[in-house]
């Protein structure tokens, strides 16, 4: 289940596209460039938006452009106005439970004007705004407020949006309300993608855990040892290293990234084992229904670096980990592969 959505402002839950398309003429014009149609600012604006301004003023300093953008800005903002369901939707995730927070490089003072004239700021949990590159905090985010990836999505209009889900290892949820079109968009390849507020509200109503969801997990062995790794997410079970596999990505693409994500090691010589069904496990930290592909596996060269998702690793023989404090498909996994003679 999607717990936890961070959410652009721009395009995304308000419609600023004409107070920003006049602000960004009247730059234009000022230096004597012809002003963009609606077509044409979305075909060519793109965050972060110092590559937008490089194409067409390439020789005005940055801080010009933005002190003239803005107070342009200021003067036309009230055409600002929230997207259709919006009220709605967020009512709808807040009797749901679940964390809403913005990610925009909307500037802090404009913000806060629109947010309080739509009456929406109660809504968000924290906002984070003038933000120029997402993709370089969405990490300081969900470590901040201890977001499970697997439970967080980020939503956007524009192909920086999905970069920055991508970036943060989130899901990724492309609106076709704001700045970038679907001929845009779709070579980003966004996870999920919706054309409104109504849909995403849809879609969220729907998104619950009673579907299976596919992970890869391996016994990876080196010198007749076995890598056994210990988190809090299995009750502080012992078990292996593995994770869900991403839309698009083949079973076998998805183990060795997520083992070299989890420990730092390649693998080789990956073989598969068995399937197994996990629904509802007492030893897992929440309620969910996981089809768990089991390999083996050997190790190449090179010490095990553990990322924040794991708590201590042991290289142990089959014996010795048979007589560890395993969770369950672990352990019918290791009695695969390793039966007692």
């Amino acid at each position: 289940m999607l717990r936890n959505l961070l959410l652009d402002w721009s395009g995304t839950l308000v419609d600023d596209l004409p107070p920003v398309i006049g602000a960004t003429n009247f730059v234009l014009g000022h230096y004597g460039r012809p002003p963009l149609t609606r077509d044409e600012f979305r075909r060519h604006f793109r965050l972060p938006f110092t590559e937008f301004y490089a194409e067409f003023l390439p020789e005005v300093p940055l801080a010009d452009l933005d002190a003239m953008f803005h107070s342009r800005f200021v003067e036309i903002q009230d055409e600002v106005a929230p997207l259709p369901g919006l009220v709605e939707f967020l009512e709808f995730c807040r009797t749901s439970g679940r964390r809403l927070f913005l990610l925009s490089s909307m500037k802090q003072a404009h913000y806060e004007v629109q947010v309080a004239k739509l009456g929406l700021a109660h809504y968000f949990e924290h906002p984070y705004v003038g933000v120029l590159d997402k993709r370089a905090k969405i990490g300081e985010i969900l470590a901040t407020h201890g977001l499970e990836r697997g439970e967080t999505a980020f939503v956007g209009d524009m192909i920086h949006d999905v970069e920055t889900a991508r970036h943060g290892g989130v899901m990724s949820i492309a609106m076709l309300t704001g700045y970038d079109s679907i001929e845009k968009l779709t070579p980003a390849k966004p996870d999920v993608v919706v054309v409104s507020l109504h849909e995403l509200r849809h879609l969220l109503e729907h998104d619950a855990d009673l579907r299976p969801v596919a992970t890869v997990g391996a016994l990876i062995g080196r010198d007749g040892k076995l890598l056994m790794i210990r988190t809090r997410k299995w009750s502080g079970k012992w078990g292996i290293p593995g994770g869900k596999i991403e839309r698009g990505e083949a079973a076998e693409d998805a183990l060795r990234r997520e083992v070299l994500e989890e420990t730092g090691l390649r693998l080789r010589d990956v073989r598969f084992v068995m399937a197994q069904d996990c629904v509802d496990s007492e030893e897992f930290h929440r309620p969910a229904h996981f089809l768990l592909l089991n390999y083996t596996a050997d190790a190449e060269s090179g010490e095990v670096r553990l990322n924040e998702e794991a708590e201590e690793f042991r290289w142990v023989t089959p014996a010795e980990a048979a007589a560890m404090d395993l969770n369950r498909p672990t352990r019918r996994l290791l009695e695969a592969v390793h039966r007692p003679s």
